[in-house]
């Protein structure tokens, strides 16, 4: 049984604010496709179920592309991306939580175990062949 630790989580100005419930030994995920490149996106996953936003709704600017099956928000104060939704905003789906936004120690975020993900072409199930760049 997974075992979740409620964190606390915030853009870089404090607009945009939030709790999650994660599990600290689950994998993280860092994807090479596009935006998640150019972002230096780490993410974890967690259920909607356990995550609160504790304020910053009218913060908070989305962006989707291509497929639109995530919506990439982000504080519109200080354009710090600091989670998505798999699907619509007020959905059911996984939010995808920026580990940069999370208030963990060094030593924590050092311990996260990450899954690299091969999004650029779309093969989910092998790794991509480069990683230490993302």
């Amino acid at each position: 049984m997974a075992k979740t630790k409620t964190i606390q989580g915030s853009c870089h100005c404090g607009a945009v604010a939030y709790s999650a419930q994660i599990d600290l030994d689950a994998p993280t995920l860092r994807c090479n496709c596009s935006i998640c490149r150019k972002s230096r996106a780490w993410l974890a996953l967690v259920p909607s179920a356990n995550f609160t936003l504790k304020s910053g709704k009218e913060q908070i600017n989305t962006y989707q592309f291509g497929d639109r099956e995530i919506t990439h928000c982000s504080c519109t104060k200080c354009g710090i991306r600091t989670f998505g939704k798999f699907g619509e905003l007020g959905s059911d789906g996984d939010m995808a939580i920026s580990i940069s936004t999370l208030d963990l120690t060094p030593e924590q975020m050092s311990r996260l175990p990450i899954t690299y993900l091969n999004g650029a072409t779309d093969d989910f199930a092998n790794p991509p062949k480069i990683t230490n760049y993302l």
